[in-house]
């Protein structure tokens, strides 16, 4: 039976239900709806956390699933923009190997040392808002209207950076805590 608590929880599974359409809508090259699908969802994320915060209807569940779902809408558009040529493929490669390394050391750390908990960083959001802005950005003006080129080559530069300094704090994040607790050990 479904509770007012499971709320966010069915607002992240929608979001999981979204990724197809959006990824669908960029292969067909319909930007704008893309666009506004993938704001729909961005809102959506905002409710979600909104509503398990404010009456406590956080879960293991939710936790689990809601940055699954953030990931997993970025990385299909990044890759599906990168399969069109609106987006060069090397910063997708960044982009995805990025989570690729952040979640091999989550991994490791669970299993070398114990539950792991995640919490974003000030520089994993930041890289996350960056990357929601380029492809807000992108569909913006492959769907409405234009951009400057400039504008783009510059939010570019700012995920490729926010991405390789999120990526850098993460590891070394993990890396002291695991060196801790490898010496709490003993």
């Amino acid at each position: 039976m479904l509770q007012a608590r499971d709320i966010p929880n069915l607002i992240t599974f929608m979001r999981l239900l979204l990724v197809p359409p959006v990824v669908w809508l960029i292969l067909e090259h319909r930007f704008d709806w893309a666009l506004w699908l993938f704001l729909f969802a961005g809102v959506s994320d905002g409710v979600d956390g909104f509503l398990a915060k404010q009456f406590g209807w956080s879960s293991r569940l939710g936790g689990l699933l809601d940055p699954i779902a953030d990931k997993l809408l970025l990385v299909c558009c990044y890759v599906t923009l990168a399969w069109i040529d609106l987006i060069a493929v090397w910063v997708v490669a960044l982009i995805v190997a990025r989570d690729i390394v952040i979640f091999s050391g989550a991994l490791t750390y669970h299993f070398l040392y114990g539950r792991f908990e995640a919490s974003p960083t000030l520089a994993s959001k930041f890289n996350t808002l960056s990357q929601i802005l380029l492809v807000l950005l992108l569909l913006w003006s492959s769907g409405v209207q234009l951009v400057a080129p400039w504008l783009i080559v510059g939010m570019t530069w700012l995920v490729v950076i926010t991405t390789i300094i999120s990526g850098i704090d993460y590891v070394l994040i993990w890396s002291r805590k695991a060196w801790k607790q490898s010496h709490d050990i003993r």
